[in-house]
């Protein structure tokens, strides 16, 4: 009306996914893909779909999706529309019936056998809006105009249209010849249907999207989960949960390094997954540009010496070569140690700064006419280069943290790997399955993890504390108020890895749920003490001398190993389980449930 046209752009961070995913496949392995022209039919992606795998996928990544689809099985392009269509408030209620038919557990039925042209491809089941604009034109002689009305007073619940059209319905059909009480039934499991319906065209054009980050996660995973990992860069819950997918996939996710490592994650010769370089704080995309385009143009870096006598001087400085230097950029010259370099000599200068100084000094040289009377670069750069003082080793706790005060995440290893063990099988609940939960009044809960801020503050009853810890999954604060804070405020040291024990109670008589502290302990004191049995779950032709000497290897420790180990065997022969307890003792390790993970053995 007022002469303006209204366009509604939809932006997909997915897409750039992709195309990160085909730059990443170029700059590994040298081949271009066409991701427009994939095999539709390829197996290995129709696998990670029955499987379930899609984390990471486009549109079938949820857990609700990814338990549908191991249930369903698809083997078709016209499975996957269904599903993204049928995934919905409401339409999911078909979904347990969508299966069963495809599997032949359920007949599949049409009211009206002709019905069949039009609802064969979704085993008989309504999905789609415009299924029911061509059966309408099939069975009641609807024209394209009407049924197009028909979608648009089903979608926009127009009462008055749909029983306008209701009546057309009926004569139509009864002209061709069917039975109004069959009429009937279809027009009012339509008039249900109204209340979900979806686009068929919208569901395909996002499953194709959707199969094509499943197919470069198939095909080429190091590349597509580099990718993933880059556009997700920011959002450190995000980035850790990614990088749990990595390493169920078996694809390691390395630090920075300045032999390997690209502008953003890339992929190595080995197929790992390299952080990079311009993740690191306070290096910038010129140095990380100058850094590649010298590695590409002359080979890799054979040393920090050599590291400093390439890269040109203008683009490194003392601040961020030891950045690159904290965050493990050079840990492949193993010659050093991220110590050495702030080792002081005698000027109680730190070798960085040294060796920096040395850089631009080869550099200025290099540029004078001095460089050709003298001698060439090579006789230059060893007979100049300054030795290094090896200093003493820093605490792991003071690497990890300025690693990750530099790349936002610890890389070499966590403070809480200790704890691994109590956090992820003594609790019972992880900080992420605490924060997804619904509370219920009286659930008494269990959760550690270290800590990693405290703040007091001044109530109107009193000081109060805000208690911040987080473990491998994620972060969560809690408050602590009254007797509450006075107990508990002096384990607020930020670093301390604390075990907590609590209840939902509401604080007042009409005030919300919310979780009350009840104890808080030291991980520290109840190390070891938490996990007491394991019992291991498996098909009786898996138990054989590979698992006895995989446990073997695996549980081995200081000290008397107090693990109760049973097994829980079932024999599909005669379906039977069979539960036993082992005499023996074990020490229940890290090494052994991620071993058992591997073997994808159950305990």
């Amino acid at each position: 009306d007022t002469g303006l046209i209204k366009m509604d752009f939809l932006g997909l961070k997915t897409l750039s996914i992709i195309k990160e995913a085909v730059h990443n496949i170029k700059e590994t392995r040298g081949i271009d893909i066409d991701i427009d022209s994939i095999d539709i039919n390829d197996p290995k992606t129709y696998e990670l779909y029955c499987q379930g795998n899609t984390t990471g996928t486009f549109q079938f990544e949820s857990a609700g999706m990814q338990k549908y689809l191991r249930e369903l099985q698809p083997s078709t392009f016209e499975d996957l529309i269904a599903m993204n269509a049928l995934y919905r408030p409401g339409p999911m209620d078909y979904i347990p019936d969508f299966i069963a038919r495809k599997h032949g557990r359920s007949p599949i039925t049409y009211d009206i056998p002709i019905m069949e042209k039009y609802l064969k491809d979704t085993y008989g089941v309504t999905v789609y809006q415009e299924q029911v604009m061509l059966l309408s034109r099939l069975l009641a002689n609807f024209t394209r105009g009407q049924s197009d009305s028909l979608r648009k007073a089903m979608g926009k619940k127009l009462i008055d249209k749909m029983n306008e059209l209701e009546a057309l319905f009926m004569e139509g059909g009864q002209s061709n010849g069917h039975d109004p009480k069959v009429l009937t039934k279809i027009w009012n499991d339509w008039k249900k249907f109204a209340s979900y319906a979806f686009n068929k065209s919208h569901a395909t054009c996002y499953s194709w999207v959707a199969f094509q980050t499943a197919w470069l996660k198939a095909n080429y995973p190091s590349e597509y989960m580099a990718a993933i990992l880059t556009r997700n860069r920011s959002d450190i819950n995000k980035l850790t949960g990614f990088m749990d997918e990595c390493k169920r996939m078996h694809i390691k996710v390395l630090g920075p390094d300045v032999n390997e490592s690209f502008m953003e994650f890339g992929v190595n010769s080995q197929g790992d997954v390299r952080f990079g370089l311009a993740a690191i704080k306070g290096v910038g995309e010129g140095v990380v540009k100058a850094i590649i385009e010298e590695r590409d143009a002359n080979g890799p870096y054979e040393s920090p010496y050599d590291f400093v006598e390439r890269v040109p001087s203008g683009a490194i400085n003392r601040r961020i070569f030891e950045n690159l230097v904290n965050a493990g950029a050079f840990d492949s010259f193993t010659e050093m140690k991220r110590e050495d370099y702030f080792g002081e000599n005698a000027k109680g200068e730190a070798f960085s700064e040294v060796l920096v100084r040395y850089g631009q000094a080869f550099h200025n040289d290099k540029l004078s006419s001095a460089m050709s009377l003298f001698g060439d670069d090579a006789d230059m750069a060893t007979a100049g280069r300054p030795p290094f003082v090896p200093a003493p080793e820093m605490p792991m706790a003071t690497k990890l943290e300025k690693e990750r005060e530099l790349v936002g995440m610890y890389l070499s290893a966590h403070p809480l790997d200790p704890y691994y063990m109590e956090l992820n099988h003594g609790t019972g609940c992880t900080i992420k399955e605490f924060s997804d939960r619904t509370p219920v009044e009286g659930a008494d809960v269990k959760l550690g993890g270290m800590v990693v801020d405290f703040q007091t503050r001044q109530g109107q009853r009193g000081p109060f504390g805000i208690l911040k810890i987080e473990d491998f999954t994620g972060s969560v604060e809690f408050m602590l108020f009254g007797q509450t804070y006075i107990d508990f405020h002096n384990y607020g040291i930020p670093g301390t890895p604390i075990l907590i024990a609590g209840q939902y109670q509401r604080r007042f008589a009409n005030s919300d749920l919310r979780f009350n502290i009840m104890n808080i302990q030291l991980l520290e004191n109840v190390k070891g003490k938490l996990v007491k049995n394991i019992t291991i779950e498996l098909d009786v032709s898996k138990m054989n001398k590979f698992l006895m000497t995989l446990i073997d290897e695996k549980v081995k420790g200081d000290g008397n190993p107090e693990g109760e180990l049973a097994f829980r065997v079932f024999d599909p022969s005669i379906n039977r389980t069979l539960h036993m307890s082992s005499a023996r003792r074990i020490h229940i390790t890290r090494g052994l449930v991620e071993a058992l993970e591997e073997e994808n053995i159950s305990y």
